[in-house]
């Protein structure tokens, strides 16, 4: 609930503003609907596009995402263009009812006027009606109070559209409209307060995009940061991990996989540039030593006696990760000094190793490589072990993972990792 302007773009001296690319280009209402991964909420594997029953954790019970087809019993058939905004921007069902912030209506509200009614356009006459119930969620009566949303919506909601920065080109602010408006990154990527609101909307605020747990992953910094973040990513490195679903670094995992499948590798090479501009323009939140790369974690797996963490990584993990560390770029990550290793917080790696990835399927097309799951094969000691082995080794000097840590993730995910929304919108 982890979702480009070529050179010659800039050379023709854009300055088109976010709204008016969005609503003169072709499609306009399936593009931004594609960049705001709708599919992914509002569908579930094997069931139709945009009829709802994907079910999310909130910390007041489960609830089920609604029916946003054209369909005018279940869906949003009846909804004017008016009450389409309110719900997409303000949270605000048609009948009055406050919707819960699992819908990103706070990223939502920089919406422009006219991607809004791009959206509605399409949603209204290019999505097939289909009726389809709504599922309940499951949240006790005596929490099921919407009333004092009103008062969170006044106080952590986002404040009205996007407003380009004149500080920057528009390159910068083409990419800070997407980033921030549909596609809603600090929603995961962003840590939450006390009242599970996003700390910062925008890059006002040091904390936005500064990394984030999420059911059972961790959400990555994209910031500056030395280690956990992108300062070792180029433009072309993350405008390939966002089209593509991988890099020199890694494989996209957790949710970002339904974010790789049905959205951003939709997205025009000029958008997806205008992406990767505006996040590597976003300063470091902390000061961190630079990763340097130290072989002697190579020299310890060639030795015979190699025992523990060194034992299991020559047995299970070398053979796609290299014993030296360095992966098979692209499609095998590295783990010498890999963002997602170094962050403090191991719980991505705790996951994926002991439930593998999701299939990545770009546009259609599979990819090849994929992390194979390891909870049959590995007990959680091993698991600890390994990975305290991974974040220590080639020069890593990330903290230690525990066996409890292990054995929590092991009972509270699924290991059924198949399951991802891979839908077709129409």
């Amino acid at each position: 609930m982890i979702r480009t302007m070529f050179r010659s773009a800039l050379l023709l001296g854009l300055t088109m503003t976010a709204s008016a690319w969005a609503a003169d280009a072709p499609g306009a209402g399936e593009y931004i609907a594609r960049a705001a991964d709708c599919v992914a909420c509002h569908s579930v594997p094997g069931g139709r596009a945009f009829t709802g029953g994907l079910k999310m954790g909130t910390p007041l019970g489960a609830i089920y995402a609604t029916n946003i087809t054209p369909d005018k019993e279940t869906g949003i058939g009846g909804y004017s263009l008016a009450d389409f905004d309110r719900a997409v921007r303000g949270g605000v069902a048609k009948d009055g009812r406050h919707l819960y912030p699992a819908m990103p209506y706070p990223s939502y509200a920089r919406l422009t006027d006219a991607d809004i009614a791009a959206m509605y356009g399409y949603f209204m006459h290019e999505v097939p009606a289909v009726q389809h119930q709504n599922t309940p969620n499951e949240i006790p009566a005596y929490l099921a109070i919407r009333w004092p949303l009103a008062i969170w919506n006044a106080l952590f909601a986002g404040t009205g559209p996007f407003t380009p920065d004149p500080a920057h080109d528009a390159v910068w602010n083409r990419g800070a409209y997407l980033v921030q408006g549909p596609g809603h990154c600090g929603a995961c990527h962003t840590p939450r307060g006390l009242a599970w609101q996003e700390k910062a909307l925008d890059d006002h605020g040091s904390a936005f995009l500064a990394g984030a747990p999420l059911d059972g992953w961790s959400a990555s910094d994209l910031r500056g940061d030395a280690r956990t973040g992108l300062a070792g990513w180029s433009v072309a490195d993350i405008v390939a991990f966002l089209g593509q679903g991988h890099n020199h670094d890694g494989a996209a995992f957790g949710s970002m996989v339904d974010v790789v499948n049905n959205s951003t590798p939709y997205l025009t090479s000029a958008d997806l540039t205008a992406i990767a501009t505006y996040l590597k323009s976003l300063p470091p939140t902390a000061s961190q030593p630079a990763y340097v790369y130290d072989n002697a974690t190579t020299a310890l797996l060639r030795q015979d006696r190699a025992s523990g963490g060194a034992a299991v990584y020559a047995a299970n993990c070398a053979s796609c990760h290299g014993a030296d560390g360095k992966g098979f770029s692209p499609y095998l990550p590295r783990v010498a000094g890999n963002p997602t290793v170094l962050e403090p917080d191991p719980s991505s790696l705790i996951n994926i190793t002991l439930n593998g990835s999701a299939p990545l399927v770009v546009k259609g097309a599979p990819e090849g490589y994929r992390m194979p799951q390891f909870r049959l094969q590995l007990t959680d000691a091993q698991i600890a072990d390994v990975l305290s082995f991974i974040r220590d080794g080639w020069g890593n000097g990330a903290g230690a993972v525990t066996q409890m840590q292990v054995s929590a993730l092991r009972a509270s995910t699924d290991p059924t990792s198949d399951q991802v929304t891979i839908l077709k919108m129409r």
